[in-house]
């Protein structure tokens, strides 16, 4: 058992005090920890708790949102950093922030685009003039024009959600044709479709998705929710007990199986899960 005295001290911070501090709802703090770009601890009795560094990198995310950046980019920038900075990287030697409708890291002088690895000049520093090169140099090779394509159509589609739903959706089949393995436009279309009632449509996309990303564990958590959504109970649940086989602590799936078991009368697996969803949920 984690001593308490001991976590006052390394991780001060409850997800109730965070969520009130910053203003982040639970489930965005939730999707941090799911990508590893914050990693609290649990408390006994199971409550969550936060270093220095992970507020730091929550209020982080919380101003690009205040930014108006998207919160799909923010997550995917943040994640894309947390690859590209070596592991032992202080949270107060990097500097996150919007430039226009951009998420930008800074370290040292150095200021690159979280998503492309692209340096980015900062006027506020640098003479005119200077050459743009990848971040990384010979170690990384340079991105194909059609997957620089793909991301920027990724892009467009993305602001185009709120007003052009349709729009939204042929810009994400076209992302898809041009990078068949593109989670996040599976992920994005799939959401629209069912939004949109076209369950079927969602259902069939998500299988296809899944032939390109067998261990992605969101889409297969999606695609239980469309063939729940179409009355395919079996279905469902087997879709819902692969993505906790990759993601054992996704709560959401845990409360949609259990639920679709107590449907089918099968009380036992019911508990199990209702358990574990009950287990999962923050305390503080």
């Amino acid at each position: 058992m984690t001593d308490t005295a001991s976590l006052d001290s390394t991780h001060p911070y409850t997800l109730r005090g965070i969520t009130q501090m910053l203003g982040l709802t639970r489930h965005a703090i939730g999707r941090l920890v799911e990508l590893g770009f914050v990693q609290p601890v649990r408390a006994p009795g199971r409550t969550l708790r936060f270093s220095f560094r992970d507020v730091v990198l929550l209020r982080t995310a919380h101003e690009l949102r205040a930014a108006d950046i998207p919160t799909r980019q923010i997550l995917r920038s943040l994640r894309q950093l947390k690859r590209a900075l070596p592991l032992d990287t202080p949270a107060s030697a990097i500097r996150i922030q919007a430039v226009g409708d951009r998420v930008a890291v800074r370290w040292g002088d150095v200021q690159w685009d979280a998503d492309t690895g692209q340096l980015m000049m900062d006027f506020r520093a640098a003479s005119a003039g200077g050459a743009v090169h990848a971040f990384g140099q010979s170690t990384r090779a340079p991105a194909s024009s059609q997957a620089e394509n793909a991301q920027l159509l990724f892009e467009q589609a993305e602001a185009l959600e709120a007003s052009d739903a349709e729009a939204a959706q042929a810009l994400y089949r076209r992302v898809i044709e041009l990078a068949p393995e593109h989670e996040d436009a599976y992920a994005n279309l799939g959401f629209l479709l069912c939004e949109a009632g076209r369950y079927a449509q969602a259902a069939d996309l998500y299988v296809r998705a899944l032939r390109h990303r067998p261990l992605a564990a969101l889409l297969h958590y999606n695609h239980g929710v469309a063939l729940e959504s179409l009355g395919r109970v079996a279905d469902a649940i087997h879709s819902y007990e692969i993505c906790l086989r990759l993601a054992p602590d996704m709560a959401d799936a845990h409360q949609n199986a259990a639920l679709l078991y107590a449907k089918a009368g099968d009380k036992q697996r019911a508990i199990r899960h209702f358990s574990a969803y009950r287990r999962l949920q923050p305390r503080g």
